[in-house]
Formats: C-alpha cells, structure tokens, sequence
C-alpha cells in the first residue's frame, strides 16, 4: 500500500459519524442547477474563493445554458451537491462566445475529476447553446487551474493586470468547441 494510499484510509476513519465520503466520480452526475441548489453552490464558493459571488449572482445566471452542479444520490435518495459551473453565451457576429464565470469543487471532493466532468459538461452545453469558442479567465497563481485548463484544450491570449481584488493579475484563455 502507498504512502497516499495510507492517508486516504486514515483520513477516512478519522471522520466523525454521520459524515460520508464525498463518492467516486463513477457516483456522481452532472445536472443543471435548479434554485434548490443556490445555498449549497453558495457554501461551495466561500469555501473554494477568497472573493466569493453573492447569492443575488448566482440567483441571476439559474438560467444559464451551462450552469451545472455536479451531484451524488445517497442512500436515502436525497441529493449532494459536490461542484458547479456556471458558462453563458454572448451573441458574436455569428460567432457567439461562450464564457465560463465560475467554477468549483467542495473542498473534500476535490481531486476526483470532477472540475474536469464539469468543464467538459460546460463546454459541450456552450456548444449547443451556439458558442463557437469559450474563454475564461483564471489567477496568474492558480497552478492547478491553470493545468486543468491547458490539458483541456484552452490557451492563454492575454493578461489583465490588476484583475481581482487582492491585486493579482488574471489570463484570459480561450479554446474552439464548434463550427
């Protein structure tokens, strides 16, 4: 057994009763958010962001052609919500723009690949909905969205200085899903 192996058991017995792992990615499904879902993806986005969306925010996008939530049934039927995103389309000259605002995975769930399923999800649902290319930006500092991103087809096309509130300058990536 590995090193990582070993602390993923402790870790799991070192959890209080009642608390369950967060599941496999085989477990979960990706659905769209539905206005049920705001007060758990708002607890998702204080805990993933130093500068978390308001909840009138994400009350403003429920329509949204790619705001998804990435969730896993319990045994009792009820629903956990692990992750969401949040993409909508701008009409572009016949070249609409797909934009991915937000996207985040509870802390406990992270690793799994569910940031990857929702990308993939939001990006095909962009697609659909018209968008020919998407674009997000992402902290200069975020490595591990950074790698996401690039592995998922998206490339840098500037920086914006001063773009988040602490200072730290933002890229704009940008990917082709269509046409």
């Amino acid at each position: 057994m590995s090193d990582r192996d070993s602390e993923r058991r402790r870790a799991g017995r070192e959890r209080t009763a009642g608390e369950e792992s967060a599941g496999s990615v085989e477990d979960v499904s990706i659905r769209p958010v539905d206005r049920a879902d705001l007060l758990d993806v708002l607890a998702i986005e204080r805990a993933s962001f130093s500068d978390p969306w308001p909840y009138a925010a994400f009350e403003s996008v429920l329509d949204a052609p790619a705001f998804l939530a990435a969730v896993r049934r319990a045994r009792d039927g009820t629903e956990e919500l692990l992750g969401y995103v949040v993409g909508d389309v701008m009409p572009n000259h016949g070249r609409d723009i797909g934009h991915v605002k937000d996207l985040a995975v509870r802390p406990d769930a992270r690793e799994r690949g569910l940031g990857r399923r929702l990308l993939r999800e939001a990006l095909f649902s962009l697609s659909l909905s018209g968008a020919v290319v998407v674009k997000l930006e992402v902290r200069e500092g975020n490595d591990p969205a950074r790698s996401l991103y690039r592995e998922e087809g998206f490339e840098p096309t500037r920086r914006v200085p001063n773009y988040y509130s602490d200072g730290e300058d933002a890229l704009i990536l940008v990917t082709e899903v269509g046409e």
